[in-house]
Order: structure tokens, then sequence, then C-alpha cells
């Protein structure tokens, strides 16, 4: 099982200075391996098809509506599954939120708890952007918090360039695709989140 984890929006609480309103974290599931191969191939065929360049990213927030909705066609008939956890910042009461690290690793941890039992010891892959540092804490912190003695939901977990791996493209498209379909000022807010609502087993909204 490979396991492909990105996000959208960012973890800062000042709403009011540009900050988003919602972070989310996508988990993105292949059962198995060639299902994977299958779809990476595809996604990368489709930069063919829209004549885009060879080492372009599909990122959710930078790309064309044009474009998302031809990536969300192309990977649907893929065998995947995913998970999301949207966290509501403008609800959030704890002072420990205020420092990001904690944010993420909270919100990561609700995420696989939501997800653990659709996971059998799966190579998790998480973006490599950012503090390299905190990531590899991350991958110790979530190892330890959701596997038990009776189950290995998380096997290992690695660090890759998103830029060079189109299934983190995929994480964050989705994770992109639910961030929006919570923007109640855009008529069309839920219309790419739709397109893959047979690929999708949970999205919680917390705090509600």
């Amino acid at each position: 099982m490979l396991v492909f984890i990105d996000e959208s929006g960012d973890p800062g609480l000042k709403l009011a200075d540009g900050a988003s309103k919602f972070f989310t974290i996508a988990l993105i599931a292949f059962e198995e391996n060639d299902d994977a191969l299958a779809c990476d191939k595809r996604i990368g065929l489709l930069r063919t098809e829209l004549d885009l360049p060879e080492g372009f990213e599909f990122h959710f927030k930078e790309n064309s509506d044009r474009v998302r909705e031809a990536f969300f066609r192309a990977v649907l008939p893929y065998n995947f599954f995913y998970y999301g956890i949207v966290i509501n910042k403008a609800a959030l009461y704890s002072e420990g939120f205020k420092y990001k690290e904690s944010f993420y690793k909270y919100a990561s941890n609700l995420l696989f708890e939501n997800a653990k039992e659709k996971l059998s010891k799966p190579i998790v892959v998480i973006d490599e952007s950012g503090r390299k540092l905190f990531k590899y804490q991350l991958a110790t912190y979530l190892k330890k918090k959701i596997n038990t003695k009776d189950k290995v939901c998380i096997k290992k977990v690695k660090m890759q360039d998103s830029k060079s791996n189109n299934l983190l493209q995929l994480a964050d498209m989705v994770a992109g695709a639910v961030n929006r379909s919570l923007n109640k000022k855009k008529k069309d807010a839920k219309a790419f989140r739709d397109i893959i609502g047979a690929r999708e087993i949970y999205v919680q909204v917390w705090p509600r």
C-alpha cells in the first residue's frame, strides 16, 4: 500500500492578516502498487494532452479551472481512495494551535486516526518542502501515535519533492478541491470535489 500526503491552505491563525480560513490535509491511498503506477503514468500523459511542459506541476492553487477539471477526470478511473481533515481555524480555542508545528502534528494525527482502519502497512510519502527536520519529527510522531501492537498503520515514511512526484501532486489537487468546496463565496465551490466524489471515504471538518 502507498499513501501520499499534501495540504492546502496555511497553518497561520491571523485570519485578518490574510491567513486562510481553512487548513486541509489530504491522504491519498493506493492499495496496490500497480494502481499507483498506472495513475502516475496517466498524470504524466495528461501533460502532453494539455500541451503542458514536461516538468509542469499540477498545483491546485496555481492551475486554471480547465487544467483542474481535466486532471480530476483523468485520475477518476484509477483505484485509489482519500481521506481529508479540514481545520476550521476560526473555531480554534487552544493556545497550542498558535505554534505551527503543533498545529500541523495535531491535524495530521486526526487525519491518520480517521484513516487507520483502511491502512495496512503503507509506505507514506510526504512532500519534503518546508522544514525537513520537522517533517522527520512528524514521521516519528505519527508512527508512535498511530501504530499499535496489533496493527501497523504506518510502515515507513519517505520524503520526496512534489515537483517530481505525480502522486504527491494528486494529493495537492485533492486537498485543494476539498478546501475550495468550503468556500461559500464561490458558486461552483464543490465542482471539482464532486468530480472525484466516488474516491472520497471521509472528510472531517474540525472543530464544527
